[in-house]
């Protein structure tokens, strides 16, 4: 009867560790998917962006100076303000490209830290001075994982816009305070609210911005009410 028990009970460690590996390799399995799934993101929008500078913006720049010779020359004295009004489109069409070629090139989440990418957002925000955003960094460690960096800041991003579009706040209050194993954040509106239980998540982003804490193994935590909405999230490093 004791070498039964026995039997049993170490049966069911062996089997909770099983379970436990299986859980750390599907973690890790899903943090690896999500690194690759960055790094082609990445590689794509760079593609992209090298697409739209050297090919469609050298083709309006070749068509802006076709116009702007008929002009000079007054082959179409006639046409010369279309003309004009064409051209102005095309140079107002090559600033919008090459600012897009830019956000889709550049490193800028590698070459920042998540402090700076946070604080750069907030006073992109600040400067619409619409809304009151503030961004408090108690930090004592950097963080160097791109895969991290990237999916913390899409959060943010995630958050202010929702507040903004969403809630109709007028502040948002971010805290952040990052060590040698952990990234705490707290994220605050002071926007209308709504109802956790009831709102569709996938509609305003909220059950993506989860699933992505997910993959990084954190906790995420989304508290609302008429008198605003509070997010925490705690990340490993």
């Amino acid at each position: 009867m004791v070498s039964i028990i026995a039997f049993v009970r170490q049966y069911r460690i062996k089997k909770k560790e099983h379970l436990n590996q299986l859980e750390t390799v599907d973690i890790l399995h899903k943090k690896e998917l999500l690194k690759t799934q960055t790094e082609i993101q990445k590689e794509t929008m760079q593609h992209i962006g090298r697409e739209i500078h050297d090919n469609v913006g050298q083709k309006l720049t070749l068509s802006s100076l076709y116009l702007q010779q008929l002009v000079y020359e007054k082959k179409v004295p006639d046409a010369n303000t279309t003309i004009n009004n064409i051209n102005d489109i095309i140079n107002e069409s090559l600033n919008d490209l090459r600012h897009l070629s830019k956000s889709l090139t550049d490193d800028t989440i590698t070459n920042y830290t998540l402090s700076e990418l946070i604080k750069n957002e907030c006073k992109k925000i600040q400067e619409l001075k619409t809304y009151d955003i503030a961004f408090e960094n108690k930090s004592k460690h950097h963080i160097n994982s791109y895969q991290t960096k990237s999916i913390v800041f899409r959060v943010v991003q995630e958050f202010i816009q929702n507040s903004i579009k969403h809630a109709q706040c007028k502040k948002i209050n971010i805290d952040m305070f990052t060590s040698e194993t952990e990234i705490q954040m707290r994220l605050k509106d002071d926007g209308k609210g709504f109802d956790t239980e009831s709102t569709n998540f996938k509609g305003i982003g909220l059950n993506n911005m989860k699933k992505r804490i997910g993959i990084l193994k954190g906790s995420f935590n989304l508290e609302s009410n008429k008198n605003g909405t509070t997010l925490t999230l705690k990340i490993p490093v």
